[in-house]
């Protein structure tokens, strides 16, 4: 099976390029003469790498609330999304923070996957770990008031088609691979539309633009609650709580599908006083009651790794991203 995507790849490489090398100036090197005791002294610059309303989005903005409430971070926050390319925007951004401690980011899928696929001057190994949290599985979903049922209805109308029009967020993400592995399995062809942010994905399958798409569990599933949208598979490896009648991809014989991994990263060549903050206070955040309802609401898996050994789980999540959009011809 091979995956068309639709829209420049070439467009998100150039972007990519550009923003790497572009703002050279940028906001770094701040903090790089303090003491472990004194760090942190200035404002945080927290950067979103894509667009309001998605799981990235969604996971910062419940961090930050988090920091605050308990008045972890003595400073302000200043929060920003910075979408665009894939996610290359944002963190070009913060590569050119280099050596600060007063940058920071959140990490989906597309911070393997943009590397792999575009010239973007970085790849995950070129900043500091900070930690991971968890990880999140999908729902595929259809529109509510489509003809398809279940996920066996889907299959016979998507074999039955030359190709079929399917959507995510990104270019080369965990939804693109998602789609891949998915309509691989099941024996059809995709047409892949990338989108910067859940909401143009949603309405663009409102629209009746795509036959389908996959998207976070915790950002759709209101649209489910509305029967806006009709799940038909779950990515997760068991049954989601709230839709048990689902199927999950292994009930149909589709096997280890990857989920989008939940971390944090500060820019390349942070100080190792203000890595060493970042791991200890959000080391307070993941044992917060907030925090387990953020996992809990948005239907997360919870996953901690810190520095290092975040590194590691990255190391391994790129090397399996890589062989599946080889194999799926995307790279």
């Amino acid at each position: 099976m091979r995956s068309k995507v639709i829209a420049g790849l070439g467009s998100v490489a150039l972007l990519a390029a550009l923003t790497a090398c572009g703002n050279s100036d940028g906001d770094g090197g701040g903090g790089g003469g303090e003491s472990a005791a004194d760090y942190p002294t200035e404002d945080m610059d927290w950067t979103i790498a894509f667009g309001p309303g998605g799981g990235n989005d969604i996971m910062a903005r419940t961090m930050v609330e988090i920091i605050k409430q308990y008045e972890l971070y003595p400073e302000d926050i200043r929060l920003e999304n910075r979408e665009g390319g894939s996610g290359a925007t944002g963190w070009g951004y913060l590569l050119n923070q280099r050596g600060s401690g007063y940058g920071i980011s959140t990490t989906s899928g597309s911070f393997i996957t943009t590397p792999l696929q575009a010239d973007t001057g970085w790849t995950y190994k070129d900043f500091t770990p900070v930690g991971l949290f968890a990880t999140d599985d999908a729902l595929f979903v259809v529109p509510g008031d489509s003809e398809f049922q279940t996920w066996e209805d889907w299959v016979e109308h998507a074999t039955a088609q030359e190709s079929v029009v399917v959507g995510g967020i990104s270019t080369v993400n965990v939804d693109f691979i998602l789609h891949s592995l998915i309509a691989d399995a099941a024996g059809y062809e995709i047409e892949y539309v990338p989108f910067n942010e859940e909401g143009q994905l949603q309405t663009a399958l409102f629209s009746g633009s795509l036959d389908a798409i996959v998207s976070n569990t915790g950002s759709i599933l209101g649209q489910v609650e509305a029967e806006e949208v009709r799940p038909l598979l779950y990515t997760g490896k068991e049954a989601l709580p709230a839709l048990p009648d689902i199927p999950t991809g292994e009930d149909k014989g589709i096997e280890d599908l990857p989920a989008m991994p939940r971390g944090m990263i500060l820019p390349p060549e942070a100080p190792a006083e203000a890595q060493e903050w970042w791991i200890n206070t959000m080391k307070e955040v993941v044992e917060t009651p907030e925090w387990d309802e953020y996992i809990e609401s948005n239907y997360l898996t919870e996953n901690v790794l810190w520095g290092e050994d975040f590194m590691e789980f990255l190391d391994a999540t790129n090397e399996d991203f890589r062989t599946t959009l080889e194999e799926a011809g995307a790279l």
